[in-house]
């Protein structure tokens, strides 16, 4: 069975002037920032990434954001008692840095009302699972445990409730026989690199 998009279909190539101008919110490996910087690059997305935001010292997406000569920015969420002082500091960065649309990459932190009111309809968020299917963390495990078929990762603005804000775009991956964790979720992964500058061309047009 082959790996489809649930989705519009899409032009590689879509064109938006001026170019958006994206913040990156990430907490891992930073897979899919540096996939959206390739876009970019690959002229596949008209943006620019102006700063990454990461919340753990050691979290790999800082030499991927020093690869791509991208401003990055600690905001360690261990050093405020409140989420919403920490979404306070998250907002007033990205506005010093210019940016128009947020883009959650891996951001393993929940959203407050904070961070949405500084970016009404623009703070977008990419999830391995096909919501509303398997909301939360461990996606990839929820579905292997469940037993079904089929999953994959949505692409979905982002609103109070965990995983539930308006989907934009969503890839399928079949489940096999001998999957695991790690195996699962490589594959997803490959469609989430491919979904996510795309749901960004697409929600910044409608």
């Amino acid at each position: 069975m082959n790996n489809a998009l649930v989705s519009p279909s899409l032009n590689s190539n879509i064109k938006l002037d001026p170019p958006l101008q994206l913040g990156v919110m990430a907490s891992g490996s930073g897979t899919n920032f540096e996939a959206l910087a390739k876009a970019i690059a690959e002229n596949k997305l008209n943006a620019q990434v102006k700063v990454l935001i990461y919340n753990n010292p050691d979290a790999k997406v800082r030499s991927r954001a020093e690869k791509w000569q991208i401003p990055a920015i600690l905001i360690d969420h261990r050093q405020y008692k409140q989420r919403e002082a920490l979404d306070q500091k998250i907002v007033a960065t990205f506005q010093e840095y210019g940016v128009e649309w947020v883009i959650m990459a891996g951001w393993m932190r929940i959203a407050t009302q904070v961070l949405l009111d500084g970016f009404p309809d623009r703070v977008i968020n990419i999830h391995p699972s096909l919501l509303p299917s398997f909301k939360g963390i461990r996606a990839i495990e929820q579905a292997l445990a469940a037993g079904v078929k089929i999953t994959g990762c949505t692409v979905h603005k982002v609103s109070l409730a965990v995983d539930s804000g308006e989907i934009i775009m969503q890839a399928a991956v079949p489940i096999l026989p001998n999957d695991t964790p790690d195996t699962l979720h490589a594959r997803v992964q490959v469609q989430e690199h491919i979904i996510l500058p795309q749901a960004i061309a697409l929600a910044a047009e409608i």
